[in-house]
């Protein structure tokens, strides 16, 4: 007897099963209606995450799975601050929202679940020190270990109201006391990203003291 033919459920279930997680945009683009995805979540196959959002009922979930819902929801987004401090395991901090970092002009998401916040950052600064991670077979943008202390630095609470929901300066110095102890950054790569960023000045003497008592 000839195989029977594949289903658009059978369709469904390989594109989740390879990329992690799926939009409805990406269905159609497969030949899978939203209807076939509707019947598939009342039958329990396949959960909905977020507005537009699956994944397989049956998937592992990683411990940075919201960091792939916020990749796949907005693919140009670079996860940072906090979040990424905390993916790097430079901080025991748990940011009860996903950073993520946007380009100056672009629209600003509408997302509910998960909770995002967001910061922009000028065109050089959103490029730079970006480092491509899979996370439950989601391609997610997050920036390396030494940009994101920089960040932190850039984005502290002194700066004024312009960031006044910043991580704050505690948060940055433990950043650049883990990412030096766990060699997880270099002070010349810190440095490097501080001097782009206009901020040397505001690293240099807590780099100095720390790479001094080391």
């Amino acid at each position: 007897m000839p195989p029977a033919a594949e289903t658009q459920q059978d369709r469904a279930i390989a594109l989740l099963s390879r990329q992690g997680m799926a939009r409805l945009s990406e269905f159609k683009e497969a030949g899978i209606t939203a209807a076939t995805v509707s019947r598939m979540k009342e039958k329990g196959l396949v959960l909905q995450l977020s507005r537009g959002l699956y994944q397989l009922a049956d998937a592992s979930l990683d411990t940075h799975h919201t960091l792939a819902e916020a990749a796949k929801l907005v693919p140009k987004g670079v996860i940072c601050l906090t979040s990424a401090l905390s993916f790097h395991g430079l901080t025991d901090t748990i940011p009860p929202r996903v950073w993520m970092a946007i380009g100056p002009k672009d629209r600003l998401p509408r997302i509910e679940t998960p909770p995002l916040q967001f910061v922009r950052f000028g065109e050089k600064m959103l490029t730079s020190g970006i480092k491509d991670h899979m996370i439950e077979g989601v391609r997610v943008r997050i920036y390396n270990p030494a940009k994101t202390v920089v960040d932190l630095f850039r984005y502290r609470r002194s700066a004024g109201k312009r960031y006044q929901k910043s991580p704050g300066l505690n948060l940055a110095l433990e950043g650049l006391r883990e990412a030096l102890r766990q060699r997880k950054a270099t002070p010349a790569e810190i440095a490097r990203y501080a001097g782009e960023a206009g901020v040397w000045k505001v690293v240099e003497p807590y780099l100095e003291a720390m790479t001094a008592n080391a």
